[in-house]
């Protein structure tokens, strides 16, 4: 069942104005679920001056809306919210504003769903419609729980977890028409000025919050990463890590997953000398599925998981590895 209302996306580039933007790959995830949800035109809000048109056609963008930035970035969640705002006010017949559920998506989310007297849900992994409405679906409790919700007054603001649900083209994509968006930035968008930024270095590896599986290093490993680094490239894996990896400098902490951390929702997650605190779980509770390699059979992560491998892991992933090699 889909509606017929319109949906406003907004979308993500990387890239520069000289070597050209690529669509994101959580960016070609709302736009799947966009498509998901209605039968009607789908909004893409594009925050560089020069978007990915083919690709958003390809994910289903009827129309891109490219906002003049006016030198601020689109970093800062009050700009993204005022561009969002503002493509609300001239088409207010909007079903949802769906955003991707990161650290400035999920503020602006909240800044949205104030301003536009509705309500925000972050951290959605799933959506769909009932009886004429969008409800949203998230797990909570360290997944213990999984609620289906709506937004009951205005439009309702979704922020979808990336890796969530898997990016599909559209099946007949149609040519995305750009046209300019016309915005009137506030006070506190125009108060942040971006000095410097610095890239992260490149692992050669997916970014965490887009993998589809994730290997996780935990305190059992001791510092030892070799064996967590080879599994994970073995499956083409991103690699992270639990907060107490990070406290004692065994990784940087951009990779620390969990409620200080970064939250996943990876198609497989795999921990690998985890114990699995509330803190971490809460971190990995969206994962479709999840396999702890634990020494401890009473660790907490032994409940969550589908898969409860018990033993050293020096032994458990050189065998795994094993395996691997021979399919």
């Amino acid at each position: 069942m889909r509606i017929d209302q319109p949906i406003l996306v907004i979308t993500d580039h990387v890239g520069s104005l000289e070597a050209g933007y690529t669509l994101t790959a959580p960016s070609k995830q709302l736009l799947t679920l966009a498509r998901s949800l209605t039968s009607g035109r789908i909004d893409a809000i594009a925050l560089n001056p020069a978007p990915d048109q083919e690709a958003l056609a390809e994910y289903g963008a009827d129309r891109v809306l490219v906002p003049d930035l006016q030198g601020l970035s689109p970093r800062t969640p009050a700009v993204v919210a005022d561009c969002a705002q503002a493509a609300a006010k001239s088409n207010p017949d909007y079903a949802a504003i769906v955003n991707v559920s990161n650290y400035r998506g999920k503020e602006v989310a909240g800044t949205l769903g104030v301003r536009l007297g509705s309500g925000a849900a972050v951290d959605v992994t799933d959506c769909h419609v009932n009886d004429g409405r969008i409800e949203a679906v998230k797990s909570v409790l360290a997944g213990s729980w999984t609620t289906t919700f709506q937004v009951r007054k205005g439009t309702p603001v979704v922020a979808l977890r990336p890796s969530s649900i898997e990016a599909e083209p559209a099946p007949e994509p149609a040519a995305a028409k750009i046209e300019a968006l016309e915005v009137e930035f506030c006070a506190p968008a125009r108060a942040v000025e971006i000095i410097s930024s610095q890239p992260q270095p490149d692992s050669g590896r997916m970014p965490l919050p887009e993998a589809p599986i994730v290997v996780c290093a935990g305190r059992g490993v001791e510092g030892d990463l070799t064996l967590v680094e080879k599994l994970a490239d073995k499956l083409g894996a991103a690699v992270g890590a639990t907060r107490v990896v990070c406290d004692e400098g065994w990784m940087e902490r951009s990779a620390q997953i969990g409620q200080t951390g970064v939250s996943i929702a990876p198609r497989l997650y795999i921990g690998v000398g985890v114990s699995g605190a509330v803190h971490h779980a809460c971190g990995i509770q969206a994962s479709e599925h999840i396999v702890a390699i634990c020494d401890d059979p009473d660790a907490p992560i032994m409940e969550l998981a589908d898969l409860a491998i018990v033993g050293d892991l020096e032994e458990v992933i050189p065998a795994a590895l094993e395996i691997l090699d021979e399919n």
